[in-house]
């Protein structure tokens, strides 16, 4: 085996073990949140005249475990559910599967946070190096500050900016939904339209929101690299300084993919707050309303997505460091 497939394999082991730990915790941590809808639909049941037998084989169906059990055989009959890949019923969208209503939402979270993500991306690597070729300037200084007051900002409280200025003081952007009924969905101009207009808010605040750390980060790298000794040799060699940024930047850009990755993952918990300010129907609205609902199915269904992204935008930030690092790969062959 190669050290890649065992470093491959060692990151799948340890993700399946934190997805099994996160699973059992968020498991008992919902079934503690007050009220019970599995014993108010078990009860509901029985009074319209089901005999208890069938209203448990009901509710039993619907959420994919028996309510009248114990706490420790609920769980049993959860996880073994979750092995056949069974994520019970949804209570919010009655008779539908929750991995059907979990998709459904994805793809309205996916698409925002990953055009935000890079969008930052990109503007805060440029700005970055900027900002540390001319920290000495007043382009340095302006680059730095901009990036110091948006990393501070929490991300509901520029949703909130944003959706003021844009939805109430100068409402040229809409607020809510994922776009107009009074487009057919399909591949055409109007409905395309409707989705970057309904997106753009949303699109916006994480650009913002990750702007600020992206420009810090690419700075800092930046000056590190320019300290290193390959750079002074460069210019001793008299290399032209075109050659010398693409040399800062190639290496200074290294560490970032790994934070990239990392970011992709943990936005899908910020989602929630964005999506219920602009009231955009992604995975952060959909696990609100699954709260408010005691939907105690789509909860976990919600949570295992969420974490299972993080890990695998954990995993990936590792492996893909070691692809574009060769200092990495040929640690790993001596190794």
């Amino acid at each position: 085996m190669t050290a890649f497939a065992r470093r491959l394999a060692g990151h799948l082991a340890r993700g399946l073990v934190m997805i099994l730990i996160v699973t059992t915790v968020s498991f008992f941590v919902i079934r503690s949140v007050p009220g019970d809808p599995m014993a108010a639909r078990y009860e509901k049941m029985v009074e319209q005249g089901m005999s208890p037998e069938a209203a448990q084989r009901a509710v039993e169906v619907l959420f994919g475990f028996a309510p009248t059990g114990s706490l420790w055989q609920q769980y049993v009959d959860y996880m073994s559910g979750l092995a056949r890949l069974d994520l019970g019923q949804s209570l919010t969208v009655p008779g539908v599967g929750v991995s059907t209503v979990l998709f459904s939402a994805a793809k309205w979270t996916i698409l925002p946070v990953l055009a935000g993500t890079l969008l930052s991306f990109l503007i805060g690597i440029v700005m970055g190096v900027y900002a540390a070729i001319k920290r000495s300037g007043k382009l340095g200084d302006i680059l730095a500050i901009s990036g110091s007051l948006l990393h501070g900002v929490p991300q509901y409280v520029l949703a909130l900016l944003l959706g003021a200025v844009f939805t109430t003081l100068w409402p040229i952007l809409p607020q809510g939904g994922t776009a107009d009924i009074m487009f057919e969905p399909g591949f055409n101009a109007g409905y395309i339209g409707s989705l970057v207009e309904h997106a753009t808010l949303p699109v916006l605040t994480y650009a913002l929101a990750g702007y600020g750390g992206w420009i810090l980060a690419m700075k800092s790298s930046v000056v590190t690299v320019l300290g290193d000794d390959f750079i002074l040799a460069a210019e001793l060699r008299g290399l032209k300084r075109g050659f010398i940024f693409r040399y800062v930047a190639r290496n200074a850009i290294l560490p970032l993919f790994t934070i990239l990755a990392l970011s992709l993952g943990m936005l899908f918990g910020g989602a929630i707050f964005i999506e219920r300010i602009f009231n955009y129907p992604g995975l952060g609205l959909m696990l609100i309303d699954s709260i408010t609902n005691r939907d105690y199915a789509l909860m976990g269904g919600a949570f295992l997505l969420i974490t299972a992204a993080i890990i695998v935008a954990n995993i990936a930030a590792d492996l893909f460091y070691t692809v574009i690092d060769p200092r990495v790969r040929s640690g790993e062959g001596v190794a």
